[in-house]
């Protein structure tokens, strides 16, 4: 499918990466790993045709179809979440209008006889042949189930995109790559704004994809569940192995570890040999033996060790003041959004130096907590702040609020005061942003690199009480162990809000549950959390809140209502069988008579009958009837089956 050769990217004088070779064929899934700014993104976009390369050769199969979700997505506006869905259809919407038209001129004109008429009816059975074929009676409904699996509810369809925010409206850009039948995908970053539940649904699709995958991630699990390859961008070099994230890491550090011990062995060799021509240089009838070595050891090939890029930010959360005893103390808070009843009655009492996880299902309330608590947000109840305390907060989006147009530098300076000014370069330093890297505009930076400014922007104000929200989106793996550790060091209050098992893992003391509108406090890690719920992992978490919810109520009520669902399914069922034979049976007659229509003889046949083409434009409405009464039932009968 896609042939790539010495692929060499350069900026600004300097190699980004030199001599990538690879193949992409169909049912390759390859996560796509490294460093933050090791080039992923830029793959990417070379694969999708939107960068050049400087060197090297991509030769890609003729007519092969790419999808590319980028982590910045630009919509238009004035569009539902349907209808942006919708454009991932381009050619059915086309013959959409074409169909329109020739309809509208068939409705229009009475002289039935005419050849111009005649070539209307076959653009018309040509038109309606095609769009079949190319699934023009199926993309609605299938746009609707990738939707809902995404997230959405049939409320959201007919939403304004511009009132989402921007991890849902990747989560539309996702659905439209998804229903386009592309021969090859790639995906950058695609779970950073899904929740558990949407994640798992995106593993499952991508699993049974039949094209070839090339993803960014930084999540172990998600890697391990989908990829069936992986490709490593390190120091401008490619390390390809055909096992998943967690097996590739095994493969290559066995690599590395035989790879050192041959080249322990060959340096002996090396030095052996070096002694030998010492000391048969030195005597006369051993000379041409001296040189015949010489000449061995030049033409030895030295083993080489596959450098590590061992290079990680530094970062130090420091103390501004000591606060009271008692940082945060919330009394029947409570928060709505419309009809929906986030949070309510939440009693909240927080100490100082707590270490504290929010956990639970999207649209439980977690972020919104996070940013009642910041002040960012108002709310019903009493929320205080206790004394001296001073917040530092890292939003779920923190990196959307840099502006794109500054440089590294002039954002960090634009954000700091006369006292540390003179340090911002050193800070900098630290996230890894040095020499020409300062004067890159963050609208060129990788979402990950983007991350890492937003932290370090971050420390330029004190405080001893940090909230975070998701803070290890686009963070390379490197970069959240050296996170993890630096909260782990920091002396103030965390709360932190993460579904990352790994990433919870020893850092925080206590645990919030969110769900139904409360919360409940663990007294323990993320490790005593979920045992407690008898689970392994998170994602468990959101994916047993449905369960839950059925096992509480009683078996009669239970009961009662699947049996009333079954017979309610049943007539559903009946109705759809109907209407799905009307629906064949017309088709077929339609088909029979457009056929005849192109016969000559036939045509004069059936036009010597005055009503025939009043009664073939009522059949033909008789069908729009018919498939508008079966998408209805088969949205009734999915929302039964749900």
């Amino acid at each position: 499918m896609l042939n790539a050769h010495n692929i060499t990217v350069s900026f600004a004088g300097e190699d980004l990466f030199s001599g990538i070779t690879f193949k992409l064929d169909a049912g390759n899934r390859v996560g796509l790993v490294g460093k933050n700014g090791a080039g992923k993104s830029t793959l990417l976009k070379i694969i999708a045709k939107e960068q050049e390369y400087d060197k090297g050769t991509l030769a890609l199969e003729k007519d092969i179809k790419i999808g590319f979700l980028k982590q910045d997505i630009d919509f238009v506006k004035g569009r539902t979440v349907l209808e942006e869905a919708y454009e991932a259809f381009t050619e059915i919407k086309e013959i959409e209008k074409k169909l329109e038209e020739v309809n509208i001129a068939l409705a229009e004109r009475t002289d039935y006889e005419s050849e111009s008429y005649h070539q209307l009816m076959v653009d018309l059975n040509d038109l309606t042949h095609h769009y079949e074929v190319i699934g023009g009676y199926n993309y609605q409904g299938n746009t609707e189930k990738i939707l809902q699996g995404l997230g959405f509810t049939r409320k959201d369809f007919n939403q304004l995109t511009d009132t989402f925010s921007g991890g849902w409206r990747m989560r539309i850009e996702l659905a439209k790559l998804l229903l386009q039948n592309n021969d090859i995908l790639l995906l950058d970053e695609p779970t950073n704004h899904l929740d558990i539940e949407s994640i798992i649904w995106l593993e499952e699709f991508l699993k049974k994809y039949t094209g070839a995958i090339m993803l960014v991630s930084h999540d172990k699990m998600f890697l391990d569940n989908v990829t069936n390859r992986t490709i490593e961008i390190s120091l401008g070099k490619i390390y390809d192995y055909k096992y998943p994230y967690s097996k590739y890491l095994i493969q290559r550090k066995e690599l590395k570890e035989k790879q050192l011990q041959a080249q322990k062995n060959q340096e002996k060799e090396i030095k052996h040999t070096e002694q030998l021509i010492e000391k048969f240089r030195a005597k006369a009838n051993k000379a041409a033996m001296a040189q015949s070595l010489i000449k061995k050891l030049k033409r030895v090939e030295r083993i080489e060790v596959d450098a590590d890029d061992n290079a990680v930010m530094k970062v130090r959360f420091p103390m501004s003041v000591q606060p009271g005893k008692v940082v945060v103390e919330a009394k029947n808070v409570g928060k709505s959004y419309g009809d929906n009843q986030v949070l309510s009655n939440v009693n909240l009492l927080i100490e100082r130096s707590s270490k504290i996880a929010f956990v639970g299902q999207n649209g439980q309330g977690k972020t919104t907590l996070a940013k009642i608590i910041v002040n960012e947000i108002p709310f019903d109840g009493d929320l205080k702040l206790g004394h001296n305390v001073q917040i530092g907060y890292f939003a779920q989006n923190q990196a959307e609020y840099l502006n794109g147009d500054k440089t590294v530098l002039q954002t960090m300076e634009d954000a700091s005061t006369d006292g540390n000014r003179v340090k911002v370069r050193d800070m900098l330093g630290a996230f890894l942003f040095s020499g020409d890297d300062v004067e890159k505009k963050v609208k060129v930076l990788s979402g990950g690199e983007r991350n890492r400014l937003a932290l370090c922007k971050m420390l330029l104000s004190p405080f001893n009480m940090l909230v975070m929200d998701e803070p290890t989106n686009h963070l390379d793996i490197a970069s959240k162990n050296v996170l993890k550790q630096a909260l782990n060091t920091f002396e103030g209050t965390l709360i932190i809000v993460s579904h990352d098992r790994d990433f919870l893992q020893g850092l925080t003391t206590t645990v919030y549950e969110f769900k139904d509108g409360n919360i409940k406090e663990y007294l323990g890690d993320i490790d005593y959390y979920l045992e407690e719920h008898k689970l392994e992992n998170l994602r468990e978490v959101e994916k047993k809140t449905t369960e839950i919810k059925v096992k509480d109520t009683s078996a009669k009520e239970n009961y009662q209502r699947t049996k009333q669902q079954q017979k309610q399914r049943k007539k559903l069922q009946n109705k759809l069988a109907n209407v799905e034979k009307n629906i064949a049976d017309l088709e077929r007659e339609l088909a029979n008579i457009d056929m005849d229509l192109l016969d000559g003889q036939k045509y004069d046949e059936l036009t010597k009958n005055p009503d025939f083409f009043s009664n073939y434009q009522a059949k033909k409405k008789t069908l729009d009837t018919l498939m508008v009464e079966w998408e209805t039932l088969h949205e009734q009968l999915e929302e039964n089956q749900n």
